[in-house]
């Protein structure tokens, strides 16, 4: 068996707020449940939307909070050699692009065929510039997703019965510890995705996927919001030949209006200044991941909810 590795991977874009930490406790304690490791990972790569400091804060507040990582914390702008050794292979391969095409190209592309985007849905890339850039110049790079439309073996995610086919015609299949059997075409439901974007930074699909190989990571635990990017990760730790993790989506933390708490419906930064104000946070996220209320200690609700998670997602089964 291969020691449980964990991570949680804030952006700096701001300090924790509620539902921040939801996901923080959720991934703390299925590492302790499994008396494996836990990674803290900062997530900087979009650096226009990162505050000075929110990461020395963000520290700050596990700490406060008793969730502290087993190793120093890992800084994603600090790795952009690895990233960009992972896309020079891709491309090497025959399974990333260049592509020329603002968002209004891929629009008017999508309205030529006829194509009605829902409100909020994604902007399904048409695949233009697959067969070359006519005389235009590259913006950014994707990722070839119709490389895998042929039957492709990979393991089902976090199932603890042998790899079966689960790539196939194009459709990718996993099994999440929380939400069960989840599948998804990646082809027809984003189409070829982005690697390096326009303005040359990094796309969070290929630092998440490079990042949690070199860490080592087992178990992927976060948001249920983050569920859909699960398949495009699964086609590229396939094409770079990377381990896949097990992967358990948690639920949100909602506000008011019933939509994901987050910076931009105003929520607020997390209380840790004292330990009752944090106990109080703690309590909050663990009441959202279906666990008890505890008195006592942060320590001592810590252990508590070790406790209680193991009987909500038994780690022998993942």
């Amino acid at each position: 068996m291969t020691a449980y590795i964990g991570r949680f991977a804030p952006s700096p874009t701001g300090p924790l707020h509620a539902g921040s930490l939801v996901a923080a406790l959720a991934s703390w304690l299925d590492a302790r449940a499994h008396g494996g490791q836990w990674l803290v990972r900062i997530e900087d790569v979009d650096t226009p939307r990162c505050v000075p400091g929110a990461d020395r804060l963000i520290l700050t507040q596990l700490a406060a909070c008793g969730l502290l990582p087993d190793a120093p914390p890992l800084i994603q702008s600090q790795r952009e050699a690895l990233y960009q050794r992972a896309l020079d292979k891709l491309v090497a391969s025959g399974q990333a692009y260049p592509c020329a095409c603002s968002r209004k190209d891929i629009e008017d592309a999508l309205a030529a065929l006829g194509v009605q985007r829902p409100r909020h849905a994604e902007l399904v890339y048409p695949g233009t510039c697959r067969h070359g850039l006519q005389g235009r110049r590259a913006r950014a790079w994707r990722f070839l997703t119709e490389k895998f439309e042929e039957k492709m073996p990979v393991a089902l995610a976090g199932s603890t019965q042998p790899a079966t086919p689960s790539i196939a015609s194009p459709i990718v299949a996993w099994i999440d510890r929380r939400l069960g059997a989840q599948q998804q075409n990646v082809a027809a439901e984003v189409g070829d995705f982005v690697l390096k974007r326009a303005d040359g930074l990094w796309a969070y699909q290929l630092a998440v996927v490079v990042d949690d190989a070199a860490q080592g990571i087992t178990h992927v635990v976060r948001g249920v919001d983050l569920a859909d990017n699960t398949p495009r990760q699964i086609l590229l730790q396939r094409a770079l030949q990377l381990p896949l993790p097990a992967y358990l989506h948690t639920p949100l933390a909602c506000a008011a209006n019933g939509e994901k708490l987050s910076k931009q419906n105003g929520a607020q930064a997390l209380d840790t200044a004292s330990a009752a104000s944090a106990f109080n946070a703690l309590a909050a996220a663990a009441a959202v991941l279906g666990l008890p209320p505890q008195t006592g200690t942060v320590a001592e609700a810590l252990a508590a909810w070790v406790g209680a998670w193991r009987h909500l997602y038994n780690p022998d089964s993942s």
